[in-house]
């Protein structure tokens, strides 16, 4: 395919997104009429307006006929998420004035769920950019769950190509149409539960909205420059807990909550794992704070906990100040959101499902040393024997995915302390590129509008990269830059 018929097929690809998602970023300018913010009727509809545009046009591009290929379908998922960062920082640039690299790092931590920003006061801010932020976030968070459970069924080891009982072959969500419907419906029933908790703290409605929907998607915007200590709740804190876990568990259990009335919690090893992290992390930064920063043992328990899960679920919330921690608590935390949640949820991160098949990987590569090369070892996951062909090929993308990721944290790291002299410690450092690259947005401070030009784009790039696991704008790179037959 030339190069032109391939680009071409790429975007076009995109119009039809485009334009169904033009309708569904309307919803602020509900809020900008509720609040009588009439200024920012014109920024905020710059959204939908720009979206429905675009779409129509690509639309019109030439389609090849040839059958669509899977580095093709990865490009255009690549491309979308750039191109919708950059429109969603539209209102920011209109109805706040900010530069064009501050309003795309705005939409790219919108839209890949991290909480990291570059409005330097949130209460200054008009009520409709602030459920702005918080309504991408939401939109992304659905958005990469369907992503995610598409590259699953792209693949040998996927239990059903979607979702598939354990006793029969056929999938239990028939189509995309389907599959879209059931994903919509069950985070729409999540997001009503987590509202419905916040709302139980005394918080107000406009609070509560825009809490639940961050919560829920693991994004970790809030309405204040102090965050999540700004409301001086520890019931807050408390209820947060479960909502942030709700959103980084598989949504497949859901689905089987939903649909089948099955309510096994620990049928899935990615939760098993999960708890068990949960557990780990909070004994660990307990035991750090204690030692090492005085603090009382329920405080700590408190802050260990909520850190914990703020950290695996990759939501960004943080109840402590990050830069007085002993430099060995920062890089703990920082490997817990380098792990993230569960695949198949909006968490970031490598997510447990790598981590769990990279462990048994290497076991099985290191048994099969010790045994005659007649001998066949299975592999297992899951309870079942993954064909030796399809095992090694899976293992072989999964740890490549895993490489690739830390070759990037690495790289960005470097760059960042080559091109700017900063106070900040390495290891404030590597939080914070963890940290964007796992689209969580917990950091120490290095991060804000005063971080020169190039730093901004680097942690744009790393965000980008990080939500879609490298791969997608890896293979978006090559469309644009390699060859093709």
């Amino acid at each position: 395919m030339h190069r032109f018929e391939h680009l071409s097929t790429i975007i076009a690809d995109l119009g039809d997104i485009f334009v169904f998602i033009a309708p569904i970023t309307c919803v602020p300018l509900i809020v900008a009429i509720l609040f009588s913010e009439w200024n920012m009727l014109l920024p905020m509809a710059a959204v939908p307006m720009t979206f429905y545009l675009i779409g129509m046009l690509i639309r019109r591009l030439p389609r090849t006929e040839r059958v669509l290929r899977l580095s093709t379908a990865l490009c255009s998922v690549a491309l979308f998420w750039f191109a919708s960062a950059m429109v969603s920082g539209l209102p920011f640039m209109l109805g706040l004035h900010m530069g064009f690299t501050d309003a795309l790092f705005e939409g790219m931590s919108g839209w890949t769920g991290t909480a990291f920003t570059m409005m330097r006061s949130l209460e200054a801010a008009p009520h409709t950019l602030l459920f702005w932020r918080s309504y991408m976030q939401w939109i992304s968070g659905i958005g990469i769950i369907a992503f995610a459970i598409a590259m699953s069924s792209s693949t040998g080891l996927s239990r059903s190509k979607i979702f598939r009982t354990e006793s029969r072959d056929e999938p239990l969500m028939q189509g995309v149409v389907s599959t879209g419907r059931a994903l919509w419906k069950i985070y729409g029933i999540l997001t009503f539960f987590a509202l419905g908790l916040i709302l139980f703290t005394g918080l107000s409605l406009w609070e509560s909205v825009n809490l639940a929907l961050s919560a829920i998607s693991t994004g970790g915007f809030t309405l204040h420059t102090g965050g999540i200590l700004y409301y001086h709740s520890v019931l807050l804190e408390l209820i947060l807990i479960p909502i942030m876990i709700a959103g980084a568990l598989p949504f497949k259990l859901y689905y089987h909550m939903l649909e089948n009335r099955r309510w096994s919690l620990f049928g899935d090893e990615q939760i098993k794992l999960f708890f068990v992290f949960v557990a780990l992390g909070t004994a660990v930064l307990t035991y750090d704070l204690v030692f090492f920063n005085n603090l009382d043992y329920l405080p700590a328990l408190h802050q260990g906990l909520f850190m914990t899960v703020s950290a695996i679920t990759t939501t960004g919330f943080s109840i402590a100040h990050i830069h007085s921690w002993a430099s060995v608590t920062i890089l703990f935390l920082a490997m817990l959101v380098f792990i993230g949640g569960a695949s198949g949820s909006t968490a970031g991160g490598i997510k447990l499902h790598r981590v769990m098949l990279a462990v048994r990987a290497l076991l099985w590569w290191f048994r099969r040393l010790f045994v005659s090369g007649k001998v066949l070892m299975p592999f297992r996951l899951e309870g079942r024997v993954i064909p030796k062909s399809t095992a090694e090929l899976e293992v072989a993308k999964n740890m490549l995915v895993i490489i690739l990721s830390v070759a990037v944290i690495f790289v960005a790291t470097l760059a960042i302390i080559q091109f700017h002299l900063t106070s900040f410690s390495i290891t404030e450092i590597v939080l914070e590129v963890v940290s964007a690259f796992s689209t969580c947005g917990l950091g120490s401070g290095y991060v804000s509008p005063d971080m020169p030009v190039l730093s901004k784009w680097i942690f744009i790039c790393v965000m980008w990269l990080g939500r879609l696991e490298v791969i997608p704008v890896v293979m978006l790179i090559m469309a644009l830059f390699g060859r093709h037959e």
